[in-house]
Order: C-alpha cells, then structure tokens, then sequence
C-alpha cells in the first residue's frame, strides 16, 4: 500500500510491524519508479562507473601538478589520506542507497536526517561541481591533445568533444551505462599496464635510462616543507571525487540491494591499483622537478607519458596518452549524467522548478541535462583566453572544497540515520545491508572534511609560492562561501529548528523493502546462463 502522503516530496511507503519491532513490507516497494526515471542499470553499470568514475584528469594530469608542488612522498600520503577518506565515504553511502535508493542521494538523504537547509546547500552546491567538472575535463582535453598536436584551435577541441559528452547523455540511461563500462574498462586495465610497466622502467629495464628506483625519494621526500604536503591534498580529493556515485546511480538500478554492496566492496581495488600503486609508480620514474609536469612547461603533461618518453618507449607514451583522453571524456560524461539526476532529486524536494522532475518515456531528465551540460560546456571556453595550468589549479580547489563538504554530509547523513534508527528501537539487523566499518569510518571521515576545509582555507590567505591576495582567497575559497550563502537563504526561508528532529523521522519513506529474493533481469540458462557469470566474474 502507498500513501501520497509528503515527507519533503518523497512518497511514503505504508509497512506492517511485527512482534520484534522489525519492518515486514507487503510488498517489494520501488521509490525509484515514483519518478520518470527508469531502472536500466545492473549490477556490471554500478560496479564499473564505481571503479572508473572519478579516473579522469585528476589522476593522470593531476599528480603531475601535486608531484611538482609536494614531493614524492607528499604525494603519496596525500593519497593515502585521501583514499581512507573516499572509502569511509563509499560505505556511509553505500549503506544509504541501499535503503533508500533514491533521485539526487546523499542530498534527499540530508533533507531527511540533517535539516533542508543543509540539503538545499548541498544538492546545489553539488551541481554546480558537476557543471565544473565537466568544464575541467573539457579544457584537459586540449592539454592532453596537445601532445599530438598544436594546430587546432582550443575552442574546436572544446566544442567537437562537448557534442560527444552531450551525446551520450541523450541517447539513454542503458547507452550511458555501456558506455561507461567500455570506458572504465579500458582504463582500469590500463593501469594494470602502467604498474607492472613502469616498475620494469624504474628498476632499469627500458633503454632510456638505468635504474631510478627510490632516488627521489632519498633526494626531496617533501617539497615546500609541510605547506606542500597541505598543498597537495585538495588535488588528491579532486582526484578521488566521483567515488559517491556508486549511491547516486541507485536510484536507476534494478536492484540496489545487490549492486551498490558490490561497488562498494570494489573500491579498496580502485583505491590501491589507480591511486596508491599509481601515484608511487609516478614518485619512483618521475623527477618532482621536471620542467614538462603539469603547471610548468612542454607539452608532455602527465607524468605517466613523461615517465615513457624518458625511459625511451613512445608507444607506450601515446597509448597512455590515449587512454588519458578517454578519461577525460568518461569523467566529463558522467558528471553529465550526476548533475541532470541532482536536479531531479531537487525538484522533489521542492528546492528546484518543478519541471526538473520530468523524465520522458526512457527516463532522461531534458531540464536538468540541458541545463547541466549547457553550463558546463560554456565555462570551458574559459581556457581559450587562459593558460590551462591556470584554470587547472582553479577548477581544481573550487572543486575540492566542494567534494570535501559532500563527503562530510554523506558521513554525517549516515550518522543521523543510524542515531535515528536506535532511538526508534529498530535493530540493526533489519538493515537491507549494513557496513561493517560504522561508527568508526564514518567519524573518520566527517573530522578529516572538517580539517580540510580548514587547511584550504589556510592555504588561501597565504598560498605556496604566491603572495596573499584577497583575489586569490576569493578565488580559490569561493567554494566555501557559495555553500554558506545558500545555507543560510535557505535557513531563512525553512525556518524551523536547526536539527530534524530523530525522534519524529519517518523511516520508511522513500524507503525501499524487498523480497526474499530479487533478481535482476530474466532467469537465464544454458549458455546464456555461463555468460552471464562469466561478464559477472570479471567485471564484479
């Protein structure tokens, strides 16, 4: 049974108690299919944009510029930080999407447990990071193309590949998924290459030069003294941003309940193979003080393709670079698909016009995707005027910042919802699915956003290398006060205590219930069925 009654625009699910307290629904109810949206992504879609959401520009040109700025070592444990960071938040989030899977997440998710302000500041401080990613990644490609060629006027690479974004955004949810999958693919065994390759250039193996093994690490460990390292970090965020996903694409998933736990358990792989292993295979073939890094000189601008020139393999150094371009185009694309889905959510809680809420008949929201990829694409042209490590450093912090106060309400979104559901004597056992890692994972999380923000703040007033300017603080914390305006209108405009009370949360709305068990798609048999568990060993 379904009652229309509101809880912030989320439909309510009617469920019936049993003796021990726990929740029995009648039925398998599905909030996703009280929006236009469609369920066409499976548990390979979820697992793969999980894996290779957030490899894009932020690791491949990004660790250049950190490289440069912090030192090897600091790059490193920037990564480390940032990586325990993104794994604390992929569970608080994965635990959320499961049990309410729905439009926009972690931004309904606040509403519900923190307070509409808070959600209102977060779902439009979110999309307008969507709208910026995409303008990085638009003016990355001209510095990765770069590496080919310098003919073609920057604006053209902007506009031929801001159409191919826009494409596959438009042509569905399932031709998005795919090709997510292809794109996250390839670059997941890439990196596989990568390691193995580049360990082989370090330890002499490549006829471009004898061996390097730690020597920079033993010369310059830390660059810039501790303001280094606190320099580094917000590209290592920026980097790792997009892991949350995996929670905002469950409202379009078959079966949450299967797929989000999976992409969850998939990101200590990601987090080890594509940051960890990568940014140590950058410290031990990459000199920090190369003139072609990111942000200094030359056209070779990722350290990886660096690494190969110098160690004397050009193939390998343009199919690194090809599969850069790949990223770059895969990231832009899926911050298409987040900052449409954002709006949407919004829309239902009555904190965007309500024609964001339409989807047509295959479930693409026209409103939030014109509007997101309009924007984004025309902030790219930003570049045309401007140097690309510039615009690079810029995007990049605005953001970080972003990234970092997401995070921190997902933590703290989890943390309510988990106070919340003792206080009204549920059992955690009634958990769809629990994460293991609570209370400790999310704490650690939300204390590290807290620090950050702090520290990039910091390095506003008095940035490395550069002389305090209230231009520079304005431009690289805008972030942070984009955020409080916004909280604060919003806290004008709601009123109201400035907690949701937990006692009085309505837990089961916009909750999903399952069944026993759920499948996604058909039973399959025979051979179909082999194939089935073949694609489901290599890409889960």
């Amino acid at each position: 049974m379904e009652d229309k009654n509101s809880d912030y625009g989320l439909t309510q699910i009617t469920a019936s108690s049993s003796r021990n307290g726990s929740i029995e629904a009648q039925h398998a109810a599905d909030y996703g299919a009280e929006t236009e949206l469609r369920r066409l992504l499976t548990t390979r879609h979820v697992t793969m944009i999980a894996l290779g959401s957030s490899i894009g520009v932020g690791l491949w040109l990004g660790a250049g510029k950190s490289l440069a700025a912090g030192g090897p070592a600091a790059i490193f444990l920037g990564y480390v930080l940032a990586g325990s960071m993104c794994w604390a938040v992929s569970h608080a989030s994965g635990e959320m999407a499961v049990m309410y899977p729905v439009p926009s997440a972690f931004v309904q998710w606040t509403g519900k447990f923190v307070c509409p302000s808070a959600a209102f500041a977060l779902g439009w401080a979110y999309w307008f990071m969507n709208v910026i990613t995409i303008s990085n990644e638009l003016q990355a490609v001209n510095t990765v193309l770069g590496f080919w060629t310098d003919k073609v006027p920057v604006s053209a690479w902007i506009t031929v590949f801001w159409v191919v974004m826009i494409l596959v955004n438009v042509f569905g949810v399932n031709i998005f998924g795919e090709v997510e999958v292809i794109c996250s693919t390839i670059k997941f065994s890439w990196i596989i290459v990568v390691i193995f390759s580049m360990i082989v250039t370090s330890a002499g193996g490549a006829p471009g030069h004898g061996p390097v093994g730690f020597r920079y690490w033993t010369q310059e460990p830390f660059k810039n003294g501790i303001k280094g390292f606190f320099s580094v970090l917000p590209t290592c965020v920026f980097a790792m941003s997009g892991t949350e996903n995996a929670g905002l694409v469950a409202a379009e998933t078959a079966n949450p309940k299967k797929a989000v736990p999976r992409a969850v358990g998939s990101i200590w792989l990601r987090l080890s193979l594509f940051y960890l292993l990568g940014a140590l295979m950058i410290t031990i073939n990459v000199d920090p003080n190369n003139p072609d890094i990111f942000g200094q000189a030359g056209s070779n601008a990722s350290p990886f393709v660096i690494a190969y020139r110098e160690a004397g393999l050009p193939p390998l150094a343009h199919m690194t670079n090809a599969v850069i371009f790949i990223s770059v185009l895969s990231t832009g694309t899926i911050q298409g698909y987040a900052g449409a889905r954002t709006t949407v959510g919004l829309a239902h809680l009555g904190m965007a016009p309500s024609p964001f809420k339409h989807a047509d008949s295959t479930g693409r929201p026209w409103w939030g995707l014109f509007i997101t990829l309009f924007l984004g694409g025309g902030l790219a042209y930003l570049n045309v005027g401007n140097s690309a490590a510039d615009v690079f450093t810029w995007l990049s912090n605005l953001t970080s910042l972003f990234t970092l106060f997401g995070w921190g309400m997902i933590c703290l979104t989890q943390i309510r919802f988990r106070y919340a559901w003792k206080l009204q004597g549920r059992s955690v056992s009634d958990l769809p699915w629990k994460s293991w890692t609570y209370p400790f994972a999310a704490w650690w999380g939300l204390v590290w956003c807290i620090v950050l923000i702090i520290l990039q703040f910091y390095l506003s007033v008095w940035p490395l290398g550069l002389p305090s300017e209230a231009q520079g603080f304005f431009a690289n914390y805008i972030s942070i006060i984009v955020i409080v305006v916004c909280y604060l209108g919003a806290r004008v405009y709601y009123r109201g205590p400035w907690w949701v009370d937990a006692g009085t949360i309505d837990l089961d709305a916009s909750r999903r219930f399952y069944v026993k068990e759920e499948f996604e798609g058909v039973p399959r048999t025979g051979w179909r069925k082999g194939a089935h568990k073949a694609v489901e060993i290599i890409f889960n």
